[in-house]
């Protein structure tokens, strides 16, 4: 199973480049499956159940929707350490 879980994941890793010639829908729909897919295959790696599957694919689901945003906007998000962030232009 990790082989597999690692072929996957070294396979989205190459798919990301594609990502340069979307349009905005494209890249979040891409970031939405894309987050699930990834939330799911860490759930799965560490013997989750069903429930916990299902939760870590929808908060990968966010997490890439807000990624794929962020990315068509060049903003970054960047921590301050007392829980709160500021955006500002990618590097």
């Amino acid at each position: 199973m990790t082989k597999i879980t690692h072929m996957i994941a070294g396979t989205s890793m190459l798919a990301l480049g594609a990502c340069e010639t979307m349009t905005a829908d494209q890249r979040t729909v891409a970031g939405v499956a894309g987050g699930a897919a990834a939330g799911l295959i860490t759930a799965d790696a560490l013997g989750a159940d069903d429930d916990w599957r299902l939760i870590s694919a929808l908060a990968g689901a966010a997490a890439g929707t807000v990624v794929a945003q962020n990315n068509q906007r060049n903003v970054c998000a960047y921590a301050r350490g007392d829980g709160t962030y500021y955006e500002a232009p990618c590097p």
